[in-house]
């Protein structure tokens, strides 16, 4: 660990998807990534909001987008970008998952959901 117990580079992701969203029948617009447990959630963007929540409740204020493409962290504490370094494989979602998702699951009119 470093960054004082901020972030886990070692631990994998907790899967695919919001964690909570897929437990509920939820959807979600983007996904974060906890730095320090792998824990996946939702966007604050996104209906339920469930990464800051996990952030607050386990103290665990760091998260990666785990989006495509991007690798930037950040600081719910701060509320500020941070650069940090790789964590463990996968580094985000499939290609093939849709944004927003899970398939099946995002209602026609998600746009008016979001925060």
């Amino acid at each position: 660990m470093v960054n004082g117990g901020s972030i886990d580079r070692a631990v994998r992701p907790s899967g695919t998807g919001c964690v909570e969203c897929l437990a509920t029948d939820g959807w979600w617009f983007h996904l974060r990534r906890c730095a320090r447990c792998g824990h996946i959630g939702c966007c604050d963007s996104s209906p339920s909001q469930h990464a800051s929540r996990h952030a607050k409740e386990r103290d665990h204020p760091l998260v990666q987008s785990f989006e495509p493409g991007e690798d930037w962290f950040w600081d719910y504490t701060t509320n500020q970008y941070y650069d940090g370094p790789a964590l463990a494989a996968p580094t985000d979602h499939p290609l093939e998952q849709p944004v927003p998702g899970p398939r099946g699951r995002v209602p026609p009119d998600w746009e008016r959901h979001l925060h």
